[in-house]
């Protein structure tokens, strides 16, 4: 069987899009099966601040997902401008230099792009 590795984008404060990214990632992971796909979630912009850890709306569903391998990738240059901290964000959250070049490094290697 074939492995999946399918990249999600999340850069909007929008907490319907969010309940949407990870619905999506839900239904993937139903669909194809946990040990099928690889999922990761790029979250960049403004979609840092959902993670944070006072305002987070969906941290079981998050959790959830975590346990089941899904990588949630942070965007260290979003967080400097959205003036957020580490410390402030969820657990189990992974942080890259650049979500654009998350995204192109990921695409590059022939992951999926789904931007829900």
């Amino acid at each position: 069987m074939i492995k999946y590795q399918v990249l999600f984008h999340l850069d909007e404060g929008n907490t319907f899009r969010l309940k949407l990214t990870l619905e999506n990632i839900r239904n993937l992971i139903r669909d194809l099966g946990a040990e099928n796909v690889e999922v990761e979630c790029v979250i960049n912009g403004a979609g840092v601040k959902l993670f944070h850890v006072s305002t987070a709306m969906e941290e079981e569903l998050i959790d959830i997902l975590t346990a089941k391998s899904v990588r949630f990738a942070i965007c260290e240059n979003s967080l400097v401008a959205n003036r957020v901290q580490k410390q402030d964000l969820l657990d189990g959250l992974v942080f890259v230099p650049s979500g654009v070049g998350e995204l192109v490094k990921k695409q590059a290697e022939g992951w999926a792009y789904i931007k829900p």
